[in-house]
């Protein structure tokens, strides 16, 4: 398995925020829904995710996250990202999906700008 790593940094009630580290791509793209999914069961709802420390991100590490973001959904919460590479913000912003995964310039920013009733009022 290529380098990859997350880490809960962060749990407070329905939010979480974890790091990724290393490579997305067809053999750690599972491992990251695994533990994302983990997070979102363990009623950490809200999920932030730091890919700052993402060095390579293919199209199945693009569709980790569209999988993490339908559950979240469907757990009636969200998943916002925090320093996206450019490669992969390019991706989102030509893919639309930039719309529904909101991104933030640093995980400090992203977890500043959770609320609540920001986070139940979007659908």
């Amino acid at each position: 398995m290529t380098d990859f790593r997350l880490t809960a940094q962060h749990t407070d009630g329905d939010l979480a925020l974890a790091h990724v580290a290393g490579q997305l791509d067809i053999d750690t793209a599972p491992h990251l829904r695994t533990q994302a999914l983990d997070l979102i069961e363990q009623g950490h709802r809200h999920l932030i995710l730091d890919l700052q420390a993402v060095t390579f991100c293919d199209s199945s590490g693009f569709n980790a996250l569209v999988g993490i973001f339908r559950c979240a959904k469907a757990a009636d919460g969200t998943l916002v990202l925090a320093a996206v590479p450019d490669r992969l913000q390019r991706m989102l912003n030509l893919t639309g999906l930039s719309a529904l995964l909101p991104a933030h310039p640093t995980a400090a920013h992203a977890l500043t700008a959770h609320t609540p009733s920001q986070n139940t009022a979007t659908a």
